[in-house]
Formats: C-alpha cells, structure tokens, sequence
C-alpha cells in the first residue's frame, strides 16, 4: 500500500554539546506517501481503550466501506463483529478520507485479538489487551513529529513491550498542511495498531487559520477521538480513563482552563470521583510543562498551573507528564514553585523526534526542584508494579541505541491521609 518515501530536508541547527555527552547531529523528516486513490485498503489503523472493557478501532479509507470490525481470539476466525460511524472533514482545499470509528468488546484482558476493518479480505492485524492486575507498561513520549529520530523512536517504543502508550500532545506536526496526518498515521500504525494510544493535544494540533478554518482541533478531533464521552468530559481535548488500578487524566493545555471554565468543573468532578482504594496511582498529562527549566517555552504553563495545581496537589496527583519543550526533564516532588513532600514529579518528555530540533539552553543555576534534564530525543517508561512502587526510565535515542539515561523508583505510602509520593 505504500508507494514511495518522501524525504523532506528539515531545517535543523547544529546540535550542543551538554552534560558530557556528544550529541547525535538531526535527521531529515520523513512522510509515508498514501495510496493510491483507488486502494481500497484500511489505513492509518490506531486503537484506543474506551470503558473498562473496550476498544475503538479508528481507520481510514480512500473509499466508501463500511464502518465494520470483525475479531476474534485466532487468526482469521473471526466470530464476532461490530459497527460504528464514518466521518469525513474539509480543510480549505483538502478534503479527508473516510474516517471510521468503531468500539469493540467486551474484551478480556492480557489477550491477543485479531481483526480487520471494514471487511477487507487480505487484512489482518492484532491487539493486545492491557492486563487485569499490576504489573502494566506504559511507553510516554511526545512531540513525536516524522523524522528519522520519530523513526528511531518508534523502534524503541515497540522494543519496550508497553500496554499502553501516553502521548502529551504534538503528534503528526501537519501545521494545517493536511497529507502530513496522513502520512503520519501510516507511520505509527505498526505501533497504533497493536497496542492503546491515549493522546492528548499540543499547539501543533490548534492549525485554526483566521477566515479559512474558525475552528481549532478539527483534524485532531476528527481522526484522534478519546473516550471524552465515557468521562463525562464535553470536549475530546480532556478526558481520563482507567486501566488496573491507575486513574490518567488528559488535560487540555489549548481549551480553556481557567477557574469555572468546562475543563475546571470537569476536572474538579473527576478527581472528586477517583478511589483511591480502587486506582491508588493518580497520573496527569498535558502539553506545555508546569515545571521547565529550558529557555525554550519559559512561562507558557504558568497560566494553567496558577489555575489548576491546586486541584492536582488535593488530589495526591504522583506524577503529571508534559511536552511541548524538546529535551528531557525530571524534578523532584514540587507545589507551587518550591519543594514539597505532598506534591507530585512532573516529567517533560517532549522529545519523540520532532523536526525543529532539540531545545539545548537550559536556566543557569539550576533551579532546586530541577533533579535531571538533557536535551536528547528519546522516550519514557512508566512500569507501574504494585500499590505503592513504579519504576521510571527515560531512555536516550543515542545512535540508534535506547540507552537508559535516567531511572528513579516513584514509592507511594498505603496511609490514606499521608503525602502519595516518594522519589528513589
């Protein structure tokens, strides 16, 4: 199905040198061409967990198919089926493939399902269920973009054997040129396929163009939907869901955020909903980082954080993960600027491999709360292992090598009243 590889020149500075390692220099950007126009193939296969026991499955086709999955637990023995809806959208002069959406299940967990969209007769692919109990995997990298770092990445990632990939915003960096999500998804999809991607949304999904396009997020919230709904959430820019006994909130650092805002109330009514019996770990994500040390983006997180960390820190939030700064960053446990025993790790991670380079300039002194940060593509591992231990590696593109560059135990007290949070 696919006919060439595009290579595009990205415009790239040269790369600095910083904490005594010498850093690769940058790729060029990569994007998968489509198909022909008459290919009646699934494309651009990505699933995502909805409730506690299902699966959507998003695709895309050049033509009319129909909305229609087909699984079961052997190869090609498909015995049960379901359907859902098609959408298409325009964007000034481009107009989408058939975009399908479909929720499969009740499924079990920890077990391989095969499938394929839309009835074609010479397709398969498989998924993997998360598990019922701990432990679980999650893979956390973003501003991902298609260059041979994303590449590289990828590679990573799927050598990991996560469950679940968490993805804090910027995803295909079409910036409003529309064949590049396109070819975006055809990138991922080996990976999307397979396992849950649970996104969220960064600047470069905004791609509102005064008089052209009023509305922001249209091709995001058309081809990336989230369980906004199962949520109780308005808007597929925030939303939480579950998996064994961890509760994720997605927030939305481009929807409106400020107190009484629908994104506040929501949030206010999710937290106060969590068990912390049932989902002792609390995670956050979202885009532009509360806490970041890097001359890149200085400040753009502070509005939200004067808004909402107040509700994440009542909460007992463990660990909230940010991207939109290209380089890698840990702190340790922080409310309000300064060190607190109560309040969570936040981690910047925006560094899947976007094409505008890595941001090397970091504050000087230091800032107490700042434990680690680098600036190198690269990509997370969050292994959550019981009720009160999770294990965490960043993990260092290098040449072509994951090479683990960061590993700290996150411990949790089991006392209801006490602070949630230790740092090993």
């Amino acid at each position: 199905m696919l006919s060439r590889i595009l290579f595009l020149v990205a415009v790239a500075g040269i790369f600095q040198l910083s904490w005594g390692y010498d850093r690769p220099p940058p790729r060029r950007n990569v994007a998968v061409k489509l198909a022909d126009d008459d290919d009646p193939s699934p494309q651009q296969v990505h699933i995502s967990l909805v409730g506690r026991d299902g699966m959507r499955i998003s695709w895309i086709t050049n033509d009319d198919s129909l909305a229609l999955v087909e699984y079961g637990t052997s190869p090609w023995a498909f015995d049960r089926s379901a359907t859902g809806d098609t959408s298409t959208y325009r964007y000034f002069l481009y107009k989408s493939g058939q975009i399908h959406n479909v929720v499969i299940g009740p499924l079990d967990p920890d077990t391989i399902y095969y499938y394929r969209c839309g009835g074609a007769p010479n397709k398969m692919y498989s998924l993997k269920t998360p598990p019922a109990q701990l432990p679980i995997k999650f893979a956390v990298s973003g501003d991902l973009g298609q260059t041979e770092w994303t590449h590289s990445t990828l590679q990573h990632i799927a050598e990991s054997n996560y469950d679940v990939l968490l993805l804090p915003g910027d995803l295909s960096y079409a910036d409003t040129y529309q064949p590049l999500w396109d070819s975006f998804g055809l990138l991922v999809e080996p990976l999307s396929s397979s396992r849950p991607w649970m996104v969220t949304q960064g600047n470069h999904e905004i791609e509102k163009i005064p008089l052209i396009t009023r509305h922001p997020f249209k091709s995001y919230n058309a081809r990336w939907r989230m369980p906004y709904e199962e949520s109780n959430s308005t808007s597929n820019l925030y939303y939480s869901f579950d998996v064994p006994r961890v509760h994720i909130i997605m927030l939305g650092s481009y929807a409106d955020y400020e107190i009484g805002s629908d994104q506040y109330k929501w949030l206010q009514a999710d937290l106060a909903k969590v068990d912390r019996e049932r989902t002792p770990w609390l995670i956050a994500l979202l885009h532009a980082p509360w806490y970041n040390s890097n001359s890149a983006h200085q400040g753009e997180g502070e509005d939200m954080r004067v808004a909402m960390e107040r509700l994440l820190y009542g909460a007992q939030v463990n660990v909230v993960f940010a991207g939109h700064v290209h380089a890698y960053e840990r702190t340790d446990r922080v409310y309000n600027g300064t060190l607190d025993s109560c309040g969570p790790v936040h981690i910047t991670i925006g560094d899947g491999g976007n094409r505008e380079g890595l941001a090397t300039e970091f504050m000087d002194p230091k800032p107490e709360w700042s434990v680690f940060r680098e600036a190198s593509f690269g990509h997370g591992v969050l292994q959550v292992e019981n009720d009160t231990h999770a294990g965490w590696t960043w993990h260092r593109n290098g040449y072509d090598e994951a090479v683990v560059a960061d590993r700290v135990w996150l411990t949790r007290s089991l006392g209801r009243n006490q602070c949630t949070t230790n740092v090993h």
